[in-house]
């Protein structure tokens, strides 16, 4: 079976790495996504142990479609009924990447897609189209076309795979969960090591920290047809059951090192407390509520990795002299630890001192950002 991943496209070797740890070799690096080949048993545990991908879609279609009479005919030999269910809505989502493809026009192309599905023989009637994707409870069909080919997938995820299920409110400016394991990951985080994030807000970071830690599969929370594929037909809920038991069998019951959290705001701590509980995550993190600049390493070595403030203005102070205490703290105190810095990718990244850092380019939503990683080999010279 051919599968899609999507993210973000400076997290694609991320992403490709975790597949690779799945055992999934088999693999294509494209444009904000890895295609990959494997089994309905390696796809059923990428669905529940990624924790980099945003979506995942299961390949249906690859053919040529420079125009819309092509398009039609390629769609004829698609037996839909072994793809989707009576019951379930369908919704159709067109990406049309060029010129040629704009060409064959979006509404004509959804018009194609729903026509051949609603001709097939179902036994109970075919699904319902719908219109607009408000709702999660329609499956999405996603053709893809560049330079006259189409590549059609079914969105397989169902919710966005960062929405894990434990987020709770209450903080302005969150991480996505994706984001925030990707950092980890990128800043070489086993779960070996002390961790500490010391700004941790919502507590993004700290929580997809102790999932890495205690080999927790970062989707093992969904509920029962949270996921897309769980309403297409050919679904095998005895494989998916077994795969999900040997997933929870692998967790581990204590933290090799532990994971402190803490902000300088005790409501943020809280949320971030409340969160790790839905998380079922809570009892693993030392949180506190304390300023940067009053930390001290808790252990010899170990991993600073930290979401930096974007604003103007922190407290009484400056985004610059914020980052010169910072700076300060962590070449004074912490220089045998390895740090991990997301920081505005505009931001004063002169005021923290740190001696030549690997930046690497990502995005936060739609904001440039940097990760600035830190070795202690540098920070001691």
């Amino acid at each position: 079976m051919s599968w899609i991943a999507t993210c973000p496209h400076e997290t694609v070797k991320v992403l490709a790495s975790e597949l690779q740890t799945l055992g999934i070799l088999s693999q294509t690096t494209l444009y904000r996504g890895i295609r990959f080949e494997c089994d309905l048993e390696a796809a059923y545990r990428a669905h529940l142990s990624l924790r980099s991908a945003s979506r995942i879609q299961k390949v249906v279609g690859n053919f040529q479609a420079s125009n819309l009479t092509q398009f039609q005919s390629a769609l004829k030999v698609i037996e839909w009924p072994n793809l989707l269910r009576s019951t379930k809505p369908f919704t159709i989502q067109p990406v049309l990447s060029d010129d040629q493809a704009q060409a064959l026009g979006l509404e004509e192309v959804i018009h194609c897609v729903a026509e051949s599905i609603q001709s097939a023989t179902f036994e109970k009637g075919a699904p319902k189209f719908m219109e607009e994707a408000e709702t999660e409870e329609a499956i999405t069909l996603v053709p893809f076309f560049r330079d006259g080919n189409c590549v059609l997938g079914i969105d397989t995820a169902g919710r966005a795979l960062h929405k894990r299920g434990w987020r709770t409110n209450g903080h302005p400016a969150v991480l996505k969960e994706t984001l925030a394991a990707s950092l980890l990951m990128l800043a070489g985080y086993t779960g070996e090591e002390t961790f500490l994030d010391p700004m941790c807000g919502s507590g993004t970071i700290a929580i997809e920290a102790a999932y890495i830690a205690l080999q927790k599969a970062p989707l093992i929370h969904r509920g029962k047809d949270d996921f897309a594929l769980e309403h297409l037909a050919g679904f095998d809920r005895n494989l998916w059951r077994k795969v999900s038991d040997q997933l929870r069998a692998q967790k581990r019951e204590a933290l090799p090192a532990p994971i402190y959290a803490s902000d300088l705001r005790a409501d943020y701590v809280e949320v971030a407390r409340a969160s790790a509980l839905r998380a079922r995550v809570e009892k693993h993190l030392r949180f506190s509520s304390q300023a940067f600049q009053d930390w001290f390493p808790p252990t010899p070595k170990g991993l600073l990795l930290t979401n930096l403030p974007y604003g103007e203005r922190i407290g009484g102070g400056t985004v610059q002299q914020l980052y010169r205490e910072i700076g300060k703290v962590i070449r004074e105190r912490f220089s045998e630890w390895r740090i991990g810095l997301l920081v505005p990718a505009r931001g004063p990244l002169s005021e923290l001192g740190l001696t030549r850092p690997q930046v690497i380019p990502l995005l936060n939503g739609s904001l440039a950002v940097s990760l600035l990683i830190q070795t202690p080999s540098v920070l001691t010279k």
